[in-house]
């Protein structure tokens, strides 16, 4: 709350108090001067990785420098067809860097949409800049919602009070007044004013903390940290294992020194899982792309996996299920009062108010302001008060003092407007209070003595996306929770309206106890009456439970929670603090991109977990046939070559398709467990049949061209089990995904078949019966591969 004659002079013809001049701001002149010595905003706000960034990200990688070398090695002592392993990294790496660019390029457009653009005073007008545009000493004005994006002075103050707890920790908002100090990172929650830029770019308070203010946290990802775990675990068993293999393979066995190594490198590079962390890239990438091609703006990009492990969304009524603007249907007048005089009053309030929220905004539509009254003093509304105030000095001379809010804070409970009021909420309607004070504005018990004057009546337009994108919620089994500042029947009205049943809770009425609370949650849909630091502590409660939340909202009043929320979700049109705290953006205002959101993060966590599983257990035959082949003292079975065939076929080709694929399941957590739980018994099972086939092979072939019969023959066992583990990993089976598994199979058969391509590839089966023998033993194998993965599900469940 704040008297706008804070510092005025009295005017001797009339008693009551004029307003100071207004702070000009700089000139252009002035502003040049600053721009020039540096005195600017300059610190970077970007949405993603610079091109340089990406490059490096993508080409200096632990396994690219592992791979590179072993590539440069087997170009000078093996045939080109062993190299082909080096050619698909170099693709892979291409294909990731020209994604990642394309979604930077995508974020980047999205964010330049998004941006704040502060207003500020220049040559005496108000204009709005970029924020990288604001120079020292630049006068910025502030209102409802706006984040304070540099250092300042307060030069003025109407009821200005400001938010501080994302920097200090503080949840109350401090009243500000001309002279005081307001950090960067804060925002306004109620009242307006304008502000002296005093520290910019990197001395800015915020800019000392983080690059940016609204990330001082960045969104867990499982995923991320998963593969990261999985990745430092391979590299722990390749380093010994490649070790042991080039020991075995040079010093042990008296072979040709080329096809030695060759056979060595044929060992180690299959370990590494190198397409997971490309596809990982892409699949967020083309997330990215296709959430941007509908006004979606990604801030943080794991955000995506997040939505995708959502089972709670905590709504905003207002701005979520409602369209931002309402409609003035009735105006019901309440102690005699007189209908013109009533307008005339509810003008004046709405003329008070410089920055009039969506109700406010609707009355001054509906009661336009005559001029005649003028304003002494005001309060602005608030979040946590739910009513806004202004004294008067009325035309004929006489002072008032007006109240206008929730009827349920301002009236007893018996009073007789109180019941009208539930009536008209039961409709779904929103009701508020105009009511005569008896106090002065500044009292702080100026609520506990009003004359109710009127009933101001208001129809919420409803979103038409709102109820299929609830059902789309209902369906996917994620809860909906409408919280909500209004009325609580009210919420309930127009939640029942949007398909949302049960019973409505007024927030004041609940528990402040954790645990209590979070039992009244799990029990009721819809909550009333919620302060702003009640949604912060409904979301904490829920996350107590093990729920992931995700929180919707569009007003200053939601900035907390969505701050503390699993994943934060702003409307465009909403204010800059939420813009400023969310993960993500919703540009078009379209509530109804929230269900392509949550279905993206599916797709991505889902396919993720699916072809991890497929390169995993690659890497574990890999080095569990170079242990088997160390402690037997044998020539390695395969040359680069054939990895590198049934790599393509087995995992890099088919993972592509299964990871860009539709995937609607709800990700579950403990992505590592998940993964090597099945990853581990299927290579063991794989290594182990194929040393099996490369053993009794040995043993059946004799003469110079052997190695190459028992290779061949080894090869076609783990052929056969890797598309075992595709044909498992494919389902459920569609159409495309059988087509996919039989022209994997069919590609393998040409191999076969065509005399060049088996040179090339350095397969010909040799004789009908270890052909056939190696068959039988993959068809064993797969058969215990499926009954042990059956087994796994139910005896190691997540």
């Amino acid at each position: 709350m704040s008297h706008t004659d804070a510092g005025a002079e009295l005017d001797p013809v009339h008693p009551l108090p004029v307003p100071p001049a207004r702070a000009p701001g700089l000139t252009h002149a002035e502003v040049a001067e600053r721009l020039a010595r540096g005195e600017v905003n300059d610190v970077p706000v970007r949405s993603s990785r610079s091109l340089a960034e990406i490059v490096r990200a993508n080409v200096f990688t632990r396994f690219n420098a592992i791979i590179g070398v072993l590539w440069l090695v087997t170009l000078f002592v093996a045939p080109i067809q062993d190299s082909l392993f080096g050619f698909v990294i170099i693709a892979n790496t291409g294909i990731g860097i020209i994604q990642e660019w394309r979604a930077k390029k995508t974020l980047d457009s999205l964010a330049v949409i998004g941006e704040s653009r502060p207003t500020v005073r220049r040559d005496g007008a108000a204009t709005e800049i970029a924020t990288s545009e604001i120079v020292l000493d630049d006068v910025l004005e502030i209102g409802p919602g706006d984040k304070i994006v540099v250092d300042g002075t307060c030069v003025e103050a109407d009821g200005l009070e400001i938010d501080e707890s994302l920097l200090t920790g503080e949840a109350d908002p401090v009243v500000k007044h001309p002279g005081d100090q307001v950090m960067s990172g804060s925002f306004v929650v109620a009242g307006g004013g304008a502000f002296r830029a005093v520290k910019v770019g990197h001395k800015a308070y915020a800019a000392q903390l983080a690059e940016e203010a609204s990330r001082f946290t960045l969104v867990h990802s499982e995923l991320r940290t998963g593969i990261s775990t999985i990745l430092k675990y391979v590299t722990w068993m390749m380093v010994p294992t490649a070790l042991g293999l080039v020991v075995s393979q040079l010093v042990a066995k008296d072979d040709d020194l080329k096809d030695s190594v060759a056979r060595t490198i044929g060992g180690i590079v299959p370990m590494v899982p190198e397409g997971l962390v490309l596809l990982t890239s892409v699949a967020f990438a083309i997330g990215v792309i296709r959430l941007g091609r509908k006004q979606c703006l990604v801030q943080e990009l794991p955000a995506i996996e997040g939505l995708a492990r959502v089972d709670t969304v905590c709504l905003d009524k207002t701005g979520t299920l409602t369209e931002g603007g309402m409609d003035v249907t009735e105006l019901r007048t309440l102690d005699g009062r007189p209908e013109p005089y009533v307008r005339q009053v509810l003008g004046a309030l709405g003329e008070s108010d410089p920055r009039p929220n969506a109700s406010l905004q609707a009355i001054i539509d509906a009661c336009p302001d005559t001029e005649e009254w003028r304003c002494v003093e005001s309060l602005p509304f608030s979040s946590a008060r739910k009513y806004s105030g202004a004294s008067f000095s009325e035309s004929d001379g006489e002072s008032s003092t007006w109240l206008l809010g929730a009827p349920d804070v301002l009236l007893p409970e018996d009073s007789p407007a109180l019941a009208e009021t539930v009536r008209l909420n039961e409709q779904g309607l929103r009701v508020l209070l105009l009511a005569r004070a008896g106090r002065e504005l500044d009292d702080p018990a100026v609520a506990s003595d009003v004359t109710p004057a009127a009933l101001v009546v208001l129809e919420q337009r409803l979103r038409p996306d709102a109820a299929d994108t609830l059902r789309y919620f209902a369906d996917q089994d994620v809860h909906a929770k409408v919280i909500s500042g209004d009325n609580a029947v009210s919420v309930g009205a127009v939640a029942a309206k949007v398909g949302l049943t049960g019973a409505a809770v007024d927030a004041r009425r609940l528990p402040a106890e954790r645990d209590d609370l979070a039992r009244e949650l799990d029990e009721a849909t819809v909550f009333g009456r919620v302060t702003p630091q009640q949604k912060r502590d409904m979301v904490g409660a829920l996350q107590s439970r093990g729920h992931t939340v995700a929180m919707t909202g569009d007003g200053v009043n939601d900035v907390l929670a969505l701050k503390d929320a699993d994943i934060g979700v702003s409307m465009g049109s909403g204010s800059e603090a939420t813009r400023a705290v969310a993960q993500i953006v919703l540009l078009n205002n379209s509530f109804s991109v929230l269900p392509s959101v949550v279905a993206e993060g599916r797709r991505v966590i889902g396919n993720i977990t699916r072809v991890a599983t497929l390169f995993l257990v690659k890497t574990v035959y890999s080095v569990l046939l170079a242990v088997l082949v160390v402690c037997s003292q044998v020539e390695y079975p395969f040359l680069p070559r054939h990895l590198t065939l049934l790599s393509t076929l087995t995992i890099g080709v088919p993972a592509f398709f299964l990871a860009l694929a539709p995937n609607t399941e709800r990700a579950r957590p403990h992505f590592v467990r998940r993964v090597m739980r099945y990853a581990v018994p299927g290579g063991v099972v794989a290594a182990v049949a194929t040393f099996v086939t490369y053993l009794i092979a040995r043993h059946h072939y004799t003469g110079p061209q052997a190695l190459d019969a028992e290779t061949s023959a080894a090869t076609l066992t783990l052929f056969l089990i890797s598309m075992w583990v595709l044909a498992i990993i494919a389902r459920p089976y569609t159409w495309w995904r059988v087509l996919l598994v039989a022209a994997m199979g069919a590609a393998f058969l040409v191999v076969l078949a065509v005399p060049a391509l088996q040179q090339f590839f350095a397969l010909k089966l040799v004789g009908t019966a270890m052909p056939w023998t190696a068959v039988g033993i993959a068809v064993a194998a797969s058969a215990v591969l499926e009954l042990l993965w059956k087994w796994v599900g139910r005896r190691f469940p997540v």
